[in-house]
């Protein structure tokens, strides 16, 4: 592939980390003081109290689902996009929330607030709003009513690392935050994720939910003291405060983190340039190239027709391959999720129509590759092929 989605995410460098590691006597190589550290200069980085390293972005959103169960045993409503990946809808699903869907705003890919205000009722328990493909999803009136109305709000940063609102970096002004180090984004731990809180009560119920509910893995001592005290007949190294799961990271993981962590910035000034440079030179009469960049950290590069035009789209597809460039119709997630099989019986029939605007992106929608090390004559180059469709 002459244009791929992305090459080159783990470097040399990185790799000699591990394998100094490796080289050690008796390396430890479970969760252990590399994660610790990884997490710590995480939560510096994003600016926030708490941050728990897991094995993927997806296992980030379950426990966020599984800490707000705890919030609501009831149950309720989450409301959540229509053009998002997959994990986030199922762990709503998997814990027994009814996912209310919205439609998204053109400019940034992310849930319109108008819509999301108006389809918050009494039976809301959070907003799960994903920030897509490195746009910045949130504005003032939207934050501004949730914490009126006292919904939480949970942010998806898994493609938009180093994205801000008002010069804040994403993932900072919710209840809970989910980042994903899978390969293709903006820094990789090959599999990973973190989820992020300033709640010191969440923090300690979310290290226990990591790994299988063990009490043990508070770092509170005087919650590992007060269920002691409580079940005296239990060893205190098997006590499990809720049904939980296994989803923790290795030492591998939190060294390629850390290594990484020291070229995001960096790396996302890159993306972001190559961004720029790629929407100056597309046809905006046949592309879409009116979105939101302020605070942007570009994932990908979108390419939208402006217009619906089915004959196009193919022609345009035909042209990609043809060219070696690397695609994913229907952006994040494949387009619209109300149109997958795992909804059916759980959303109206022809539920996705009230979706225009994720309905463009469905059929008439694609991203690209964009990276760090992507040549400026390769943009040129794409754009050049991009444009010449007609």
């Amino acid at each position: 592939m002459k244009f791929p989605l992305m090459r080159n995410n783990i470097l040399r460098q990185d790799l000699d980390a591990v394998i100094m590691h490796l080289r050690q006597d008796d390396p430890i190589l479970t969760n252990g003081p590399e994660i610790r550290a990884f997490e710590a200069e995480w939560s510096a980085w994003l600016g926030v109290k708490y941050s728990v390293f897991v094995n993927s972005g997806a296992s980030a959103n379950l426990l966020s689902m599984a800490a707000l169960k705890l919030c609501h045993p009831e149950g309720g409503e989450v409301i959540v996009p229509a053009l998002t990946w997959i994990s986030d809808i199922a762990s709503v699903l998997q814990h027994g929330f009814t996912p209310v869907f919205v439609d998204i705003d053109p400019r940034t890919l992310s849930m319109d607030t108008t819509q999301i205000l108006a389809k918050i009722t009494t039976r809301t328990r959070s907003v799960f709003l994903t920030h897509v493909q490195g746009f910045d999803g949130l504005t003032d009136e939207l934050l501004a009513e949730l914490e009126r109305r006292g919904v939480k709000l949970i942010e998806d940063v898994c493609e938009s690392h180093g994205a801000t609102h008002a010069g804040r970096r994403l993932g900072s002004f919710s209840w809970i935050s989910n980042f994903s180090f899978y390969y293709a984004h903006h820094m990789s731990t090959i599999e990973g994720g973190m989820i992020c809180t300033d709640d010191p009560a969440l923090y300690q119920q979310l290290r226990m939910l990591r790994s299988h509910g063990m009490v043990r893995e508070a770092s509170d001592h005087t919650i590992r003291e007060s269920y002691a005290a409580q079940y005296p007949d239990l060893n205190s190294d098997f006590i499990f405060a809720y049904a939980a799961y296994n989803v923790r990271n290795t030492e591998i993981g939190g060294i390629l983190g850390r290594n990484q962590l020291k070229r995001l910035d960096e790396n996302v000034l890159r993306r972001t340039a190559n961004l720029e440079r790629f929407l100056g030179q597309l046809d905006s009469a046949k592309y879409r190239t009116d979105f939101k960049l302020e605070g942007s950290s570009n994932y990908a590069f979108n390419l939208i027709l402006r217009e619906p035009d089915e004959k196009l789209f193919a022609r345009l597809t035909a042209a990609m391959r043809a060219s070696g460039i690397e695609f994913r119709r229907g952006s994040a997630g494949g387009g619209n999720q109300l149109r997958q099989p795992y909804l059916r019986g759980l959303v109206p029939d022809g539920h996705y129509r009230e979706f225009p605007q994720t309905e463009h992106i469905h059929f008439y929608g694609c991203y690209i590759g964009n990276f760090p090390d992507l040549r400026d004559e390769e943009i040129d180059e794409i754009c050049a092929i991009l444009n010449a469709v007609s």
